[in-house]
């Protein structure tokens, strides 16, 4: 419920408080003040498109503030917290919301959302649990097949609702395999390509026998295979320079005859024999490495030419891969994934079979779901055309007869139904679609009608209505007032009008008054009460505020509206 909104360089509103609370608010005003600019305002709120044309002329920005009252912790709340805002708890389990959004002239917005900035779409999230609008826009929506489904549907409420997600689940279990099915039928060529691509690929793979880093390993064997003779060379003068068998000194030798002689004198001073022990471990790691040396030479002298040129197959092998696959770990992969591909791929035809018998399955499932759907909703649309009837007999239609027709449709993801609302306003008039065959006076009160029984069953909170009186007068429009004061009674009803008959019924009566200073029109919004009230009822009726047959009219209208409340 809306509690408080406020209106900054809106349109023509400069500044306005509008104090909204319980029940019925009717919103009147002389043409051009500003009144639509109230819907407006609210639409900035639910997340609707900024426009920089809506900011008030020589304004740098407009801004639009509201206070919603909703459960502490329903999911209004919940979805607020989310976006990192706050709810403030008032007591008996609710909570004060605040929304702003502004706009520049520039086109630039900002939204908050419990007092922290959000994106707008934040503010759209939140409008389906807080205010349903309906403006003469809407009224030609209704005159789509799909509105009148979706108003169908929420009168239907439980059953249908629950009847609807089982056919939606089948739908897409039905979709999902015809989808897959189709994907192998039509692209059959293509996959038994591929397989064959993979056959030969994985064939060429395991005929190659590839080893993880068996490339980088190559290459390190070619690389000494190729320099063998520089190695070798090497190899020798390092181990005759450390052990030989000529008798010239080496390096094993003169370690051992150093160790030698400082063990004869180690006794002598401990210094001395610790050098001992180094020189002794220097002779042991020198032997080590002379005959690591001499197992090096014995390696390399078995290699040969004989031996690079395998060597160097064996790379051109394995380049041979990687041309193709980009590595060889790119092709050992394949060979472990492409053969379950493969697998894959072989088993189409069964796969087909398969995949045929579940869609037929499913298909099944589909059609048991899909009559249990329509059935709901023929028992939900005969019960439905029976009291918009009974309300459109109390809004000024007495002989008016409206029937919610429930005919086959193709299969879509809502169901296979075309909905139609059919009216006949008259006795002997066949029924015609309201898309066709409604006169705009008509379109609203059908409108409003579908709106109050509705909100029997399924409630919301708060109701705008935006000139849903269009077309109408008389006694058709103090029905209209008879029947949103009603619809107040379980929701909070905004209406913005300019029938007095209408604004008599509504606890609540704010008017947008025009001032102009000779240069620029600016409004603001006051509740009206006694004399003022009165005033502007006479206004409403006759255009003139103070006349006294206007007066008198409209005080029996405020009579038969309090009356009712």
């Amino acid at each position: 419920m809306i509690e408080e909104m406020r209106l900054r360089d809106l349109g023509v509103i400069a500044d306005a408080t509008l104090p909204i609370g319980r029940g019925f608010t009717a919103i009147t005003g002389e043409t051009g003040a500003g009144k639509t600019m109230v819907v407006t305002g609210l639409g900035l709120l639910l997340g609707q498109r900024a426009n920089s044309g809506a900011v008030r002329s020589g304004a740098a920005q407009a801004a639009v503030e509201g206070v919603w009252l909703v459960p502490e912790d329903g999911p209004v709340a919940v979805r607020v917290r989310e976006a990192g805002g706050d709810v403030e708890p008032v007591g008996g389990g609710a909570a004060e919301l605040y929304l702003g959004r502004t706009v520049s002239s520039e086109g630039r917005g900002r939204a908050t959302v419990g007092g922290r900035t959000a994106p707008a779409g934040v503010l759209a999230d939140l409008a389906d649990d807080l205010v349903v609008v309906h403006g003469q826009s809407d009224q030609l929506r209704l005159k789509s097949s799909a509105a009148q489904r979706e108003a169908l549907d929420r009168f239907g409420a439980e059953p249908v609702a629950a009847a609807r997600a089982a056919y939606r689940a089948a739908w897409e279990s039905w979709r999902a395999l015809d989808a897959e099915l189709t994907t192998l039928t039509t692209d059959r060529d293509d996959r038994a390509r591929e397989a064959d691509q993979l056959r030969a690929a994985i064939a060429e793979i395991e005929s190659v026998a590839p080893v993880a880093e068996e490339d980088e390993e190559l290459a390190r064997r070619a690389e000494r295979l190729a320099n063998a003779e520089e190695l070798r060379l090497a190899a020798v003068t390092a181990h005759t320079a450390l052990s030989n068998d000529d008798g010239t000194p080496d390096v094993v030798a003169l370690l051992a005859e150093a160790r030698r002689a400082l063990e004869r004198i180690a006794d002598s001073d401990e210094a001395l024999a610790v050098i001992g022990e180094q020189v002794a471990d220097l002779g042991y790691r020198a032997t080590d490495a002379a005959v690591a040396l001499s197992g090096y030479l014995a390696d390399l002298d078995e290699s040969g030419p004989h031996e690079l040129a395998a060597v160097d197959e064996r790379r051109g092998v394995l380049a041979g891969l990687v041309r193709t696959h980009g590595s060889v770990d790119a092709a050992i992969a394949l060979l472990e994934t492409g053969s379950a591909r493969l697998v894959e791929l072989d088993d189409d035809g069964d796969r087909v079979e398969r995949l045929q018998m579940q869609r037929d399955t499913a298909a099944d499932e589909l059609d048991a779901r899909a009559e249990a759907l329509t059935a709901a909703r023929r028992d939900a649309a005969e019960r439905l055309g029976a009291a918009v009837t009974e309300e459109l007999h109390a809004l000024a239609l007495p002989d008016a007869h409206l029937t919610v027709e429930v005919a086959p449709a193709a299969p879509a993801g809502h169901g296979r139904d075309e909905v139609s609302i059919l009216l006949a306003p008259h006795p002997g008039a066949d029924p015609r679609p309201v898309s066709r065959g409604a006169s705009g006076g008509e379109l609203s009160r059908v409108m409003l009608a579908i709106e109050v029984v509705i909100a029997g069953v399924d409630p919301v909170p708060t109701f705008v209505f935006d000139e849903v009186d269009a077309g109408i007068g008389g006694a058709a429009a103090i029905e209209v007032g008879r029947r949103l004061a009603r619809l107040a009674e379980s929701s909070q009803v905004i209406a913005v009008t300019h029938l007095a008959q209408v604004a008599a019924f509504a606890g609540n009566h704010l008017t947008v008054v025009k001032g102009n200073d000779g240069a620029v029109t600016a409004s603001s919004v006051r509740r009206l009460e006694g004399a003022e009230r009165e005033a502007e009822m006479a206004r409403l009726l006759s255009g003139l505020s103070d006349s006294d047959a206007a007066l008198t009219h409209a005080r029996e209208l405020l009579a038969t509206g309090r009356a009712v409340g």
